[in-house]
């Protein structure tokens, strides 16, 4: 569910709170695979499913930046700043790839807004975005986002 703000200025008063979840997304084969052509990273723990199957994860894993870039796909499900002439990603701290995730799992990110800011001409907000896995207790990644809102 996507937690609206009418304006910028509303989002310092929902510091600590849960802004949502997006969708599930399934990641299959065909989305590693793309990503290693992207990024020339064809390391066989990613896209050799025959070698994966004896490797320590018995199936091929995304890779952690992929987890990382869904980040920027779960973001406008999970909040969404009216009032504004344009949003931008600013950066990321504190980035942690805790559990890998397997071909053919279900990942969904989670929103936490953690601080907010002002800035010349607009608003910094750092979100914490959780990346779940479905059916494991453990996240695939951790990163708290900074956006800006002008």
């Amino acid at each position: 569910m996507t937690t609206v703000f009418k304006t910028p200025s509303e989002l310092s008063n929902a510091v600590g709170n849960r802004l949502g979840e997006s969708d599930w997304l399934e990641i299959d084969q065909e989305r590693i695979n793309l990503f290693a052509e992207a990024t020339g990273d064809h390391q066989w723990i990613h896209v050799d499913p025959e070698r994966a199957k004896d490797g320590p994860f018995k199936a091929t894993i995304a890779h952690g930046y992929l987890t990382l870039s869904l980040v920027n796909l779960f973001l406008p499900q999970i909040v969404d700043v009216q009032g504004i002439s344009m949003g931008v990603n600013y950066g990321c701290e504190k980035i942690r790839f805790p559990s890998p995730v397997t071909v053919n799992s279900r990942v969904r990110g989670v929103g936490e807004l953690i601080k907010v800011e002002e800035v010349k001409g607009g608003v910094q907000a750092t979100i914490r975005v959780t990346v779940e896995i479905e059916g494991n207790d453990r996240p695939a990644c951790v990163v708290d986002t900074i956006s800006r809102y002008y």
